[in-house]
């Protein structure tokens, strides 16, 4: 999955309480529901991984 603003690929990032996507270049993060619509299969099975995903 690409970022919105630079193309550069998103990870999975899980902090205390949160899974985000942030961008190995210009290190935005994105909450799931911002890229909810965009989500490949790679990404959305990373996601399988967290039982409860907590937005903020």
């Amino acid at each position: 999955m690409q970022c919105r603003e630079c193309a550069n690929i998103l990870e999975v990032l899980r902090t205390c309480g949160q899974v985000r996507l942030r961008c190995t270049g210009c290190k935005r993060e994105y909450q799931i529901h911002e890229v909810a619509s965009d989500l490949d299969p790679e990404t959305e099975k990373l996601l399988e991984n967290y039982p409860t995903i907590i937005y903020d």
